[in-house]
């Protein structure tokens, strides 16, 4: 179409004249002479619109996605990264609590036998020169830590530190072949030794403990506690060691020797107390856990017999009340 004076005039016409139909249509509202017309427009082209629309949407949803995808990536990434720090969160909250139920025990411990004890975290389990069973925990001289001092949880007794650095220490764990502790039956003045068999950290966490009187009593769930060192250094009295086992046949020997099961878990080790302080007075037994005490068991034996009556009061046994017989006649038997 070429672009002519009649062409601008034609087109300004139509201009004119949709302006006006729209005017009259907006002025009008629902009683517009035009409803008809636009209601018409609306059957014609409304299956256009919903044909055209069908086609366009896959291709903008595709282009969103397209031109989102950066941003999409990005909440990605942010989202991933809250999720682990949700997560880490958690994993310290119950390992705070496990660790604060820890170093109560601890507290309960040493407070019952009155050690003052300095609060430690083992670092790492590792063999020192000459040993297996070692452990290096996050205290030192700095806090009042020296060497030979006794080393316990809210368990029992874990060991003894043999070095001692500005920060930290090193235990030996009386789980070792080459430790050797003191110890004492709960109960008795039995006395014996308990050595460790390098098991502590992997295989049976059993040690041994040797009574010095062949002749005394040693039986499996006897309790053992420390009988305590001179000048309570390396070990103090009264901490807690572990429970009988079995006992083993040593016929003809000096002492007797049994296995323990120890109080601790050498391998779950984290809060712990090195001893700065030994106690007044020997605890002996105080320390000790409290043992369970069974249930008793209630017994109800039934004994068969007959139903009684109505109007009867049934007997315990089901015999016949022992009244003796009447005599015949109302007479008595006697001086006959």
């Amino acid at each position: 179409m070429q672009d002519t004076r009649r062409t601008r005039v034609i087109l300004g016409l139509l201009l004119l004249a949709a302006f006006g139909m729209i005017m009259i249509d907006y002025r009008g509202g629902e009683s517009s002479p035009l409803s008809g017309l636009r209601g018409l427009g609306a059957t014609v082209f409304g299956p256009i619109e919903r044909g055209a629309a069908a086609v366009t949407r896959p291709v903008e949803r595709a282009w969103e996605t397209i031109s989102g995808a950066p941003e999409a990536q990005s909440r990605i990434r942010t989202l991933e990264g809250e999720n682990e720090r949700l997560r880490e969160q958690l994993r310290q909250r119950g390992l705070d609590k496990t660790r604060a139920d820890e170093l109560s025990r601890l507290l309960h411990l040493s407070g019952l036998g009155r050690y003052k004890v300095v609060a430690a975290q083992a670092v790492a389990l590792r063999g020192a020169q000459g040993y297996e069973d070692t452990l290096t925990i996050d205290v030192g001289s700095d806090e009042g830590v020296k060497t030979d001092m006794t080393v316990l949880n809210g368990d029992g007794l874990v060991g003894r530190v043999t070095q001692v650095g500005p920060s930290t220490s090193t235990v030996l764990l009386i789980t070792d072949a080459a430790s050797q502790v003191g110890a004492r039956l709960e109960g008795s003045k039995e006395i014996g030794l308990v050595s460790g068999r390098g098991k502590g950290l992997s295989g049976e966490p059993l040690i041994r403990f040797q009574l010095l009187d062949s002749t005394a009593e040693l039986k499996p769930g006897d309790r053992i506690t420390s009988f305590g060192s001179q000048a309570n250094r390396p070990y103090v009295p009264g901490v807690p060691i572990g429970v009988v086992q079995r006992v083993e046949k040593t016929p003809g020997a000096l002492s007797r020797s049994a296995l323990v099961r120890p109080y601790v878990r050498f391998t779950t080790l984290d809060v712990l107390g090195v001893v700065v302080g030994p106690p007044d007075d020997d605890p002996r037994d105080a320390v000790l856990p409290p043992t369970a005490t069974p249930v008793p068991t209630v017994t109800v034996t039934v004994t068969p017999g007959a139903t009684p009556k109505p109007g009867e009061s049934p007997t315990p046994s089901g015999n016949p009340p022992s009244t003796p017989p009447a005599s015949p006649s109302g007479t008595s038997s006697r001086g006959r």
